[in-house]
C-alpha cells in the first residue's frame, strides 16, 4: 500500500458565531444587549450607545463618568448568525461546505464552542423536530453517496465519545473509561472504542439520541441540562471504484464533530462539591485547548512545542487542529450583558483561532492487488458485466416493445386512410348515378379536397413507418452486439445457461420480422 501523492493545500480554520436568542430570565430581569450583529460577517461586541440631549440648539452627551467605559469592539469572522438563525442556516454556511473535501478524502472536522448555556448542543444535536448540525451532516451524506453509488463502493462507521473528568467513555454501549495512544499510521486511536454501521440518516439521529442520553448532564444555575462532558461524533468512510480493479485508489476520510462542554465561573453557576469539580476540569481542558490553539495561531509554531499532551481533549483533536483537517469552530454566545464577560472571552477564544493554518492532503491510497486476488477481482468484473447486460438487455427489449406497437399503430393508420379513400370513391360515383350536373359538380370539389387530404396524411404516416423500420433494425444490432458479449462471458463461446433460457423466452415472446 503505498499513499498518493498530491499537492498540499493550505487552510485556515473557518470560525463561524452565533447569537442565540434572550432566554425568558433574561427578557424578565431587563438585561442589556452586549453584542450587535452588523452583517453575515461583521458583529460589535459591547456597542456605544450615546445619549443626546439638546440645549439651546448644541447637541451634549449624558454619561455617567463611574460607569466603565464601552469596549466596542469589532470582530469580522466567516459567517455571524443573529439571533433568528435557523439549524439548517448553520448547516448550510458550515459543515455542508466541507461534506465535497470529505467525499475527496480529505478530514474535516467540526467543533462548537462557547459558554455553558450559550446554545452550542442545540445546535450541534437538536432535537428530533428541529435535528441540528451533526444529524443535518448526515443526512447530507448518505444523500451524496446515494448519487454516487452506480460508480462507488460506500462503507461508513460512527463512533460517539463522551470525555468527562479527564476520562473517556463510550456513549453508544456500556464499558469503563477507554485509553488513549498515538499509531503512527491511524493516528490518534482509543482503544475500545466500538463502531457501528447505521443503514440510514433516520438511525443515525436514533443514535444520537441515544448518546446523548448517556452523555454526563447535571443542572446549574445557568442551565438546567448543562452538558458536563465534551462529546465527540466521528465519521469514518471508504471508497474505491465500482467494480474493482487490479490498481485502484481508495479514498479514506474521518470527519469529527465536537460539542464541547460549556466554558464557565464558578461565581456564576454557583457551583460547589462535585459540580466544582466538573467545572475545574472542564476549565482545565478548556485551558489547554486555548492553549494549543494560541500555540497553532503564533507564526512561530512550526518551532515550538504544541501541548497536545496537557489533556485528553487536546490529544484527541490532535489531527483536528494542527495535522491535516479542514476545520469549522461555531463560537455560540449569548446576546445578553449577563454572560458579559463569557461572551467576551469566547469572542477573543474564536478571533485567534481564525489564525491557525493546517496544510491539507486528500488522504488517497493505491492498493497494488496480489496475484492470488486476481481471481476474484476478475470475478467481480465478470458479475458487474453481467449486471450491465441485463440492464442493457431489458431496455433493448423495452425499446423493441414500444417500436412494435408504434409500428402497428401506423399499420392500423395506413388501413384506416386506405378505407376513407376507398369510401370517397364510391360515394362519388353513387352522385354520379342519382344526382344533378350541378350537385355532381360541388360534390366532385369536396371528394377532390378530401382525397388531396388524406394523400398527404398517408405520406405522412409511411415516411414515420420507414423511421420506425430504421429503428428497429438498430434495436436488433444491439440485440445481437449484446449476445455476442454475453457469449463472450460464457467458458464454451455460448451464452451462460441461466441467461440463455431469459433470452429466448423474450426474443419468443416479442422479437418479431416487421
Amino acid at each position: 500500500m503505498s499513499a498518493t501523492k498530491e499537492e498540499d493545500v493550505c487552510n485556515h480554520v473557518k470560525v463561524v458565531v452565533r447569537v442565540r436568542p434572550e432566554s425568558q430570565k433574561e427578557k424578565d430581569s431587563n438585561f442589556t444587549k452586549v453584542v450587535h450583529v452588523i452583517d453575515q460577517h461583521i458583529l460589535v461586541f459591547d456597542p456605544k450607545e450615546e445619549e443626546v440631549s439638546f440645549f439651546h440648539g448644541k447637541k451634549m452627551t449624558n454619561r455617567d463618568i463611574n460607569k466603565r467605559q464601552k469596549k466596542d469592539l469589532k470582530f469580522v469572522f466567516d459567517a455571524v448568525f443573529a439571533e433568528n438563525s435557523t439549524q439548517l442556516e448553520v448547516f448550510e454556511h458550515t459543515t455542508k461546505s466541507v461534506i465535497d473535501n470529505f467525499l475527496n478524502g480529505y478530514n474535516c472536522t467540526v467543533l462548537a464552542y462557547g459558554a455553558t448555556g450559550a446554545g452550542k448542543t442545540h445546535t450541534m444535536l437538536g432535537s428530533p423536530e428541529d435535528p441540528g448540525v451533526m444529524y443535518l451532516t448526515m443526512m447530507a451524506l448518505y444523500n451524496s453517496m446515494d448519487e454516487m453509488k452506480e460508480d462507488k463502493i460506500c462503507n461508513i462507521a460512527v463512533s460517539y465519545l463522551e470525555v468527562y473528568n479527564e476520562q473517556i467513555r463510550d456513549l453508544l454501549v456500556s464499558s469503563g473509561p477507554l485509553a488513549v495512544c498515538e499509531d503512527t499510521q491511524k493516528g490518534v486511536v482509543v482503544q475500545g472504542l466500538t463502531l457501528h454501521q447505521p443503514k440510514s440518516a433516520e438511525e443515525i439521529l436514533q443514535m444520537l439520541d441515544y448518546g446523548n442520553n448517556n452523555r454526563t448532564q447535571h443542572p446549574t444555575d445557568v442551565n438546567a441540562s448543562s452538558s458536563r462532558s465534551h462529546a465527540v461524533f466521528q465519521i469514518y468512510l471508504r471508497q474505491q471504484d465500482k467494480p474493482a480493479s487490479i490498481n485502484q485508489n481508495v479514498r479514506i476520510a474521518k470527519m469529527t464533530l465536537i460539542d464541547l462542554a460549556g466554558s464557565e465561573r464558578a461565581s456564576v453557576t454557583n457551583a460547589k462539591g462535585a459540580r466544582f469539580r466538573e467545572g475545574a476540569n472542564i476549565n482545565r481542558s478548556l485551558l489547554a485547548l486555548g492553549n494549543v490553539i494560541n500555540a497553532l495561531a503564533d507564526p512561530k509554531s512550526k518551532k515550538q512545542h504544541i501541548p497536545y499532551r496537557n489533556s485528553k481533549l487536546t490529544r484527541l483533536l490532535k489531527d483536528s487542529l494542527g495535522g491535516n483537517c479542514r476545520t469549522i469552530m461555531i463560537a455560540a454566545i449569548s446576546p445578553s450583558s449577563m454572560f458579559y464577560d463569557d461572551t467576551y472571552n469566547t469572542l477573543k477564544y474564536a478571533n485567534r483561532a481564525k489564525d491557525i493554518r493546517s496544510s491539507l492532503k486528500s488522504n488517497v491510497v493505491s492498493l497494488d492487488s496480489h496475484i492470488s486476488q486476481y481471481v476474484k477481482i476478475c470475478n467481480e468484473q465478470k458479475k458487474e458485466c453481467e449486471r450491465l447486460h441485463k440492464e442493457i438487455l431489458k431496455s433493448v427489449f423495452a425499446n423493441r416493445e414500444e417500436i412494435r406497437k408504434e409500428y402497428l399503430k401506423l399499420e392500423m393508420q395506413l388501413k384506416e386512410n386506405a378505407l376513407k379513400t376507398h369510401y370517397q370513391k364510391r360515394c362519388h360515383e353513387q352522385i354520379q348515378l342519382m344526382c344533378s350536373e350541378e350537385r355532381i359538380e360541388k360534390a366532385t370539389w369536396k371528394r377532390d379536397q378530401k382525397l388531396a387530404m388524406l394523400r398527404t396524411h398517408r405520406v405522412h404516416i409511411e415516411q414515420k413507418r420507414v423511421e420506425e423500420a430504421e429503428r428497429f433494425e438498430e434495436n436488433t444490432n444491439w440485440l445481437h452486439r449484446v449476445e455476442n458479449e454475453m457469449r463472450l462471458l460464457g467458458q464454451d463461446g455460448c451464452i451462460p445457461k441461466v441467461k440463455c433460457l431469459s433470452f429466448q423466452v423474450q426474443v419468443s415472446c416479442i422479437v418479431g420480422n416487421i
